[in-house]
């Protein structure tokens, strides 16, 4: 089939919306990043504000880094939330815990022992890296092939459907939140995106998640209308979010800075932080071929153009451990390149590199204005909750598609084995033990663990493997 540029919508890499069109698709992966970022930084008790400007500049760091070929936007990862956890538990004080459990925030000193951690952790995706710079990315593939990238995002999807449910409709709250009408505002969001997906066309085509949020505000703004104060689904910043900013203008409640910090010597914090960074490789590693499978489609039906996405790996791994240090030395936690910006990608086929950078810009400013936090804030968590139903499940479906493309052979005993073993310790450590899997005394995150295992039974079951007659050329990025 000839390429048509006439009729295939969408932006490759170096390609650049006119400029309208370019702030309202930056606009709308910002929205997608927010509610896991900011949930990271919720969870952990890092700054809010601080976490939404890390998250901007690392991405504009990770798109120079890679000589600005790789569309991807830089967040805050689940995979360290136990890590931090533990952190806390073994350097914090009896006061600063209370203080994190009154006031939902870490204090200074506990971040900044954090940040000496996650930066030392950055080395292991920078040494993963130079792996594949000096080895070749086959070297990795026989250590990551896709019969393990492939389910590790599958899993990272389905481990989320729960926090995605949480969101659409927490049972344990009470009032209106804990109410069937909150499915309604999480149901509106979420068929209303698939909707604006499916048939919307042109430039309204191209924006279904932010419209999705915006029917879901609506809806959830009609509800408090009409029902009053008993049926507002709306959320406040709480107040202690402006305690630590670095400089505020007057009182704060127009501009201040986020709560930067410096980092502080604790090898306990390496300890438990540095050894996670393991995770994030199988994942970023999916994460490109994804890039790779969609960008190149799109090229076929625009001009035909082959996009080298899988051979920048080795930029790709290394920019997410420069990132990660980046955005731990001023205060945000630890990182990687999100599947939900590429779910949001993928689904409006905007790939443009200048859009990721917009966006990057974006967050930063809205983390120095309050007001701008404060309406982040104020979106209904069932308005989030509709979004991530939609965003988890396509990062699983994307692990389908790894496997799809890289023609995993599904009848072949050594793949069926890693995939079923990947899959029910990733999601079955997640049911049974929380997310955590107990092991002699640690607790290992079930995507870590997963991963791990995987890879290391990928390499057992590798042994006596015919080697391949020819090899094929090394495809080296330029």
């Amino acid at each position: 089939m000839k390429p048509n540029s006439q009729t295939a919508a969408g932006y490759l890499p170096d390609e650049r919306p006119a400029f309208i069109k370019l702030l309202l698709y930056a606009v709308q992966q910002v929205i997608v990043m927010f509610p896991a970022t900011v949930t990271v930084a919720l969870i952990t008790g890092f700054q809010v504000s601080t976490t939404i400007f890390a998250s901007g500049l690392a991405t504009i760091c990770f798109i120079l880094i890679t000589g600005q070929k790789i569309p991807m936007y830089y967040g805050s990862s689940f995979a360290y939330l136990t890590a931090i956890s533990s952190m806390v538990a073994a350097e914090g004080t009896a006061e600063q815990i209370a203080s994190f459990e009154a006031t939902g925030i870490l204090p200074t000193e506990l971040i900044s022992y954090a940040q000496f951690g996650i930066i030392l952790s950055g080395l292991v995706s920078i040494a993963a890296g130079l792996l594949v710079r000096f080895f070749g990315h086959r070297a990795v593939e026989r250590i990551l092939p896709a019969s393990i990238t492939g389910p590790v995002a599958m899993i990272i999807g389905l481990t989320l459907a729960g926090n995605a449910l949480s969101d659409a409709a927490p049972a344990a709250a009470e009032g209106v939140t804990g109410s069937s009408w909150v499915w309604v505002i999480s149901l509106i969001t979420l068929l209303s995106t698939i909707l604006f997906s499916r048939y919307l066309k042109g430039v309204l085509g191209q924006l279904p998640l932010l419209l999705g949020a915006l029917t879901g505000c609506l809806a959830a703004g009609l509800l408090f209308l009409i029902g009053g104060p008993d049926m507002n689904l709306f959320r406040e910043m709480p107040a202690a979010a402006l305690e630590a900013s670095t400089w505020k203008l007057g009182d704060g409640s127009l501009f201040a800075l986020p709560a930067f910090s410096l980092p502080k010597v604790s090898w306990a914090a390496v300890a438990a932080i540095m050894p996670i960074a393991i995770a994030t490789i199988p994942e970023s590693t999916a994460h490109i071929y994804q890039l790779d499978i969609y960008i190149n489609e799109l090229s076929r039906q625009k001009n035909g153009k082959h996009y080298p996405m899988a051979s920048l790996l080795d930029r790709n791994l290394i920019g997410d451990g420069i990132c990660d240090m980046i955005s731990a030395f001023i205060g945000g936690p630890a990182g990687t390149n999100y599947g939900e910006n590429i779910s949001t990608m993928a689904i409006t086929k905007i790939f443009s590199v200048p859009v990721l950078i917009a966006a990057g810009i974006i967050a930063m400013i809205v983390s120095m204005f309050t007001p701008l936090i404060k309406i982040i804030y104020g979106i209904p968590l069932a308005v989030i909750g509709g979004l991530e139903i939609y965003l988890f499940g396509a990062i699983a479906a994307q692990g389908m598609a790894i496997m799809i493309d890289k023609k995993v052979d599904m009848f072949s005993s050594k793949n069926i084995a890693v995939i079923a073993s990947v899959m029910v310790i990733g999601i079955g450590g997640n049911y049974a033990f929380g997310g955590n899997i107990p092991f002699f005394g640690l607790n290992v995150p079930c995507i870590a663990g997963a991963a791990i295992f995987g890879i290391i039974l990928n390499a057992l079951l590798s042994i006596g493997e015919k080697k391949q007659a020819e090899q094929e050329p090394e495809e080296t990025a330029k």
